[in-house]
């Protein structure tokens, strides 16, 4: 169930950039590589979070990502090499286990809602870890309009 929501992220995390592609390989590889950092962020933690420029068009091939965790409060001191960003959008947002089939109905429903995607704002998607060792994955498109 899709359900539209102003939210505000607090994140940390690490940039990383290349072809639109190769993101469902390298974007854990980048995960994988800032997890061995936590230990330098100082504050309480939560979900691994990850932030998409979104594609613009077909030729737009390459672009940039982050990859990290969510913060609760604002942080002061970020370990060196490391980006601390806010986002405060109004999104559409839905929870599930197939990201693509997930990123598929969030496009279709804000096409028939009369919405338009930000195309200046970050898509976001947030990791949570289930019980039965799975993964839970809450997609958040930046929403205008309508």
């Amino acid at each position: 169930m899709v359900a539209k929501m102003k939210k505000t992220f607090r994140f940390i995390g690490l940039k990383g950039e290349g072809a639109f592609r190769d993101y469902s390989t390298e974007v854990p590889k980048h995960a994988q590589e800032f997890l061995r950092r936590l230990h330098e962020v100082k504050g309480e933690t939560g979900p691994e979070i990850a932030l998409y420029e979104p594609k613009r068009d077909q030729d737009h091939v390459n672009g940039f990502y982050y990859v990290g965790v969510t913060l609760d409060e604002p942080l002061t001191n970020v370990p060196e090499g490391m980006s601390y960003m806010e986002l405060n959008e109004e999104y559409a947002t839905m929870k599930g286990k197939d990201i693509e089939n997930l990123h598929r109905n969030l496009n279709k429903w804000v096409h028939d809602q009369g919405y338009q995607l930000r195309a200046e704002s970050y898509i976001v998607e947030t990791y949570h870890p289930m019980e039965d060792g799975g993964e839970e994955v809450a997609v958040y498109l930046p929403i205008e309009g309508a």
